[in-house]
């Protein structure tokens, strides 16, 4: 049921000056993001895509322009892939944050963790994986299940489906590493996704084109829910 390719936001200004972002609003993405977001055009060079869905957040709108302007796609804003509300941690230093008690809970048993005056980590796995089905089936049911899409979002957001994918707690979250504009490619199939690749930052993407189908196979089927005993070939 479809080829997700999570694209993580470029490097923003507020990376850069070590301030969690969270959901400020005007947060750019500086000369290095932007650069960044023009060659993931060229990184996805024959990879067909059939929809962009992205993030509210204005940093990730920006990174998937240019690969919105090249495929002549308009994005699909998704409310539920925005960055977590982290409430009033929102704006501050990462290094005054990392003294606060709730950051040893963050870190070490993310699952518990919930913002002042924001949400709670479980919260924003539960609102993220449940648009990435949402979004999946919908696109399956218009081009097939064979479709290949990219959904922008953020660090945690991405982690938080990466952990949902693996089957691992959110607990195991943190063990996950999503740089700035890496792509992270999840297969889902009717019973199960597969993890294709994390935290990807230039590698060959030939792989994630859908092969042709052939005859007297399942017509455009879906990918199959089996796992390939003796690794694949």
């Amino acid at each position: 049921m479809t080829t997700l390719i999570l694209l993580r936001h470029g490097r923003s200004s507020a990376n850069v000056a070590g301030v969690l972002a969270g959901r400020t609003p005007g947060v750019e993405l500086d000369e290095t993001g932007r650069g960044q977001a023009e060659k993931v055009v060229g990184r996805l060079n024959g990879v067909p895509i059939a929809e962009i869905v992205c993030s509210p957040m204005l940093r990730c709108e920006q990174t998937v322009a240019p690969l919105a302007a090249d495929r002549e796609l308009t994005p699909v804003t998704e409310p539920d892939l925005a960055e977590v509300d982290y409430g009033t941690w929102t704006g501050s230093e990462l290094k005054k944050l990392g003294k606060e008690p709730l950051w040893k809970v963050v870190q070490s048993h993310p699952s518990a963790a919930v913002f002042p005056e924001g949400e709670g980590l479980a919260a924003m796995q539960a609102r993220a994986v449940a648009a990435v089905r949402r979004h999946g089936a919908r696109i399956a049911a218009a081009h097939g299940p064979q479709a290949v899409w990219v959904a922008c979002s953020h660090g945690d957001v991405i982690k938080a489906v990466l952990a949902d994918a693996l089957a691992t707690h959110l607990d195991n979250f943190q063990r996950i590493m999503v740089d700035t504009c890496s792509i992270s490619v999840v297969h889902y199939t009717e019973t199960r996704p597969f993890v294709a690749r994390v935290n990807d930052l230039g590698g060959d993407v030939a792989g994630l084109v859908p092969p042709a189908p052939k005859r007297r196979r399942r017509a455009a089927s879906a990918r199959s829910s089996d796992a390939v005993v003796g690794g694949t070939t």
